[in-house]
This record gives C-alpha cells, sequence and structure tokens, in this order.
C-alpha cells in the first residue's frame, strides 16, 4: 500500500504509465474504467462520450486528441490493445480492449485515489486550521447542488 501512495522510485511512477504524475481530470483511470465496464472492445467516441458522462469531465467532452494520444500511449505501455472494426458500414473504427496488465494498473489506481482522497482530506484539515476557520462539509463550489451518494 506504501508503494501505492509514496512510490520510492521513477520504475515505480511509471509502472501505470501515468500513475501519481498527472492527475489532471484522471483521464488514464477514466479509460481504464470505461474499458473494464465492457464486455467487449469500444471505439474511441464511445470512450469519449462514456468519459462526457463521468465524474470527471462533467458532461463536458474531453478533447478527443489528447484522449487518442493517452490510448496510443496506454497500448504502448501494454495497458491496452486495439484492433480495426471494419464490421459496419463507413469508416474503420479502431477499437480498444483492457489487457490483464490494464487491470492491474485499475486496481492500482483504485488504491492510489484512496490514497490521494485521505492526503486531500488531510491538507484540507490544515488549510483550515491554518486561516482559524471550521473545515467545510462542501466545498464553495458545490453549495446548493444536491449531491448524489
Amino acid at each position: 500500500m506504501w508503494s501505492a501512495c509514496h512510490p520510492k522510485s521513477e520504475e515505480e511512477l511509471s509502472e501505470c504509465g501515468e500513475l501519481g504524475k498527472s492527475l489532471s481530470r484522471l483521464t488514464q483511470p477514466s479509460i481504464l474504467t470505461v474499458l473494464a465496464k465492457s464486455n467487449k472492445p469500444v471505439h474511441g467516441y464511445l470512450i469519449i462520450q462514456e468519459m462526457t458522462n463521468g465524474p470527471m469531465f462533467g458532461g463536458n467532452a474531453p478533447d478527443p486528441t489528447g484522449i487518442y494520444r493517452i490510448l496510443k500511449q496506454m497500448e504502448n505501455n501494454g495497458l491496452v490493445i486495439s484492433e480495426w472494426d471494419t464490421s459496419e458500414s463507413g469508416p474503420a473504427k479502431r477499437c480498444y480492449s483492457m489487457t490483464d496488465a490494464g487491470r492491474a494498473c485499475l486496481r492500482r489506481w483504485i488504491d492510489a485515489l484512496a490514497c490521494y482522497s485521505a492526503s486531500i482530506q488531510d491538507l484540507r484539515i490544515l488549510a483550515s486550521d491554518a486561516l482559524d476557520i471550521p473545515l467545510p462539509d462542501q466545498p464553495v463550489c458545490l453549495k446548493g447542488i444536491e449531491l448524489e451518494v
């Protein structure tokens, strides 16, 4: 668990490609989650649609170029495989599936995200104490929005 929370080397940090290096919108675990939910290969457009409706993008579509670039990197790292689907009329579509290494990486992300969440909560407490204010139950950006639990 310590390793998932605090990688000790570049090798551990790069084990899942992006683990710990880039938390912006958590694109890699978002892609892996979409693929894990599917029982068949998924083409890029559908991955983007699923991510748009997911918690990290809040209805805003991620940049398709960035998603395809990350998918290519994930394929190079052995986390996903792709194949061309020519079964339908129209242009061929590249479809992606998660590998066993991708499943292991998503499992590691689950632990890492828990560690990030705990660290962020600790930082919130420290920051509130530093300002001598009570820890807000809800961030200002969510006031007035009903949260699903």
